[in-house]
């Protein structure tokens, strides 16, 4: 099992109860393709270093999971086409 963390970035646009829905539809994509959810972190809302979408700011999630290597792509086909995810990056965390 590799360690991964994907940082997403959701429309400040939603109401709460969406961003939330969201984020958990991220994370039932991740356990749907194998994968084990550890950690979710909520950082906020964040002005954007340039306009996303005709919006200058967006909510910062970090989700972290442990999986095979294959999940992380099949979750990036899945959130790809997220209407409200405005930007997603998925990495591998080192081992330490």
């Amino acid at each position: 099992m590799n360690k991964y963390e994907m940082t997403v970035i959701v429309s400040a646009k939603i109401e709460d109860e969406a961003r939330n829905n969201t984020i958990e539809k991220v994370k039932e994509y991740i356990t749907r393709f194998g994968g084990n959810v550890t950690n979710v972190d909520e950082v906020g809302k964040k002005r954007l270093a340039y306009e996303i979408q005709h919006q200058k700011e967006g909510f910062y999630y970090f989700i972290q999971f442990e999986s095979d290597s294959s999940c992380p792509a099949e979750v990036e086909k899945m959130v790809r086409i997220m209407e409200d995810v405005m930007r997603f990056l998925c990495v591998r965390l080192d081992e330490e």
